[in-house]
Formats: structure tokens, sequence, C-alpha cells
């Protein structure tokens, strides 16, 4: 079993589950200690007990593990959406609400949200699927900040990606240090009334978010 070939996960096995999970929070804390450089593979084997063998079948190469730490991360955001929807009226804001609470907690972890992006932005072909999952993830925590009650139209699709678009790189203007925080929280509610009605589609108001 290749990384670019491994079985999605309702196909794996508990033990490959459990596996996956352990090698995941090995890389999420090498980084959180020393970012991007401190995620070597050997170590991740180490820390997350599995041999180093095993884990280049998971994971060729630590863009791979990082990139993947980042889906994880976004699934435990999204996770969250559902169970504390955001408080906001206006789908728009309610989505600038959403990537800003996503924007705050890796705030909170510079050294890790730094080596998750710079694996992000580093990703050749081989790792298009694993970005590609992560691009899919954030369109569908957009959405379902939204509310959304239909199928979305090619239009709302288009300034969904653009709204995903900007918050990555208002992330990486911020963890350059060329960004405050205040001109981040604008950026990202300015792209977001990108997202008001377009009469194409339907966005729900508060009663429409999941809870």
């Amino acid at each position: 079993m290749t990384a670019r070939a491994k079985p999605p996960a309702a196909a794996r096995t508990a033990r490959q589950e459990e596996r996956r999970r352990r090698i995941l929070e090995a890389t999420e804390r090498l980084a959180r200690r020393g970012g991007f450089d401190a995620v070597q593979m050997r170590e991740v084997a180490e820390l997350s007990e599995v041999a180093l063998g095993t884990l280049y079948r998971y994971f060729p190469s630590k863009v791979h593990l990082l990139v993947a730490t980042m889906h994880a991360q976004l699934e435990q955001l999204h996770a969250a959406l559902h169970r504390h929807p955001p408080a906001a009226q206006d789908p728009p804001a309610r989505v600038a609400e959403t990537l800003m609470r996503a924007f705050r907690q890796l705030q909170r972890e510079p050294l890790l949200a730094d080596a998750m992006v710079r694996a992000l932005n580093f990703g050749d072909r081989s790792v298009c699927g694993e970005v590609d999952a992560v691009s899919e993830l954030t369109t569908a925590i957009v959405l379902d900040a939204m509310g959304m009650t239909g199928e979305p139209s090619p239009r709302r699709l288009s300034a969904v990606r653009v709204v995903g678009h900007t918050w990555h790189s208002a992330l990486v203007s911020w963890l350059s240090g060329r960004a405050s925080i205040a001109q981040v929280t604008e950026d990202v509610e300015t792209v977001c009334t990108l997202l008001a009605a377009d009469g194409t589609d339907s966005a729900g108001g508060a009663s429409g978010a999941p809870g």
C-alpha cells in the first residue's frame, strides 16, 4: 500500500486507523515544538511507535505528513462547527466568523501552523491528492457555515474557492509578519461579502446552520 494509493478512511481497518492517528499526532507534536524542520521521518516513526518502513508506506515524505495533519486539523474544526455553529444571522458573516475561529486556533500554535502551510506550498504533483482533500474540506466548511440548504451554483462555488484562497493567503501573510491580525480579519470579512445570496441557490439563516 503506497501513500498515493492508500485506502479511503472507510476502507481502513481499525488497526490502520489507530496507527495513522498515532503518526499524525506525533507529527503535530514535533511541529508544535520546532516547526517544519523539526518534523523528521525517523523521529515521527519513533514517537508514534511504528517502523520507519511502515511510516513511509503511509506517508512517503514530511510534506505528505504535514498536509495530512492540516486535513486532520480542519476535520476537527468541521466537527466543532456542527457542535457550535456560528452565531451570526448573515451567511457571509457566519463564514467570516468560522474562518477567524480557525485562524485563532492556528494562531495559538504558530510553529505548527507555519509547518502545515509550508507543506501545502511545497507540495508537488505527488501530494496533489492530499492538497485537493484539504481544499475540498475547506469548501465543505464554508458551505456548512453558510447554512446551505441546496446545491450550490457554479458561481457560488467559485466565490467559495476565492474565499478559501484569500484565507490561505492571509494566513501566509500573518505567519511571515507581513499582515496584522486586524488586517487578516478585514481581508477575510471583505472577501466573504462575495458569498451574498445571488438568487441561484439557497443559503439559510441561522436556523439553516448545522447543529
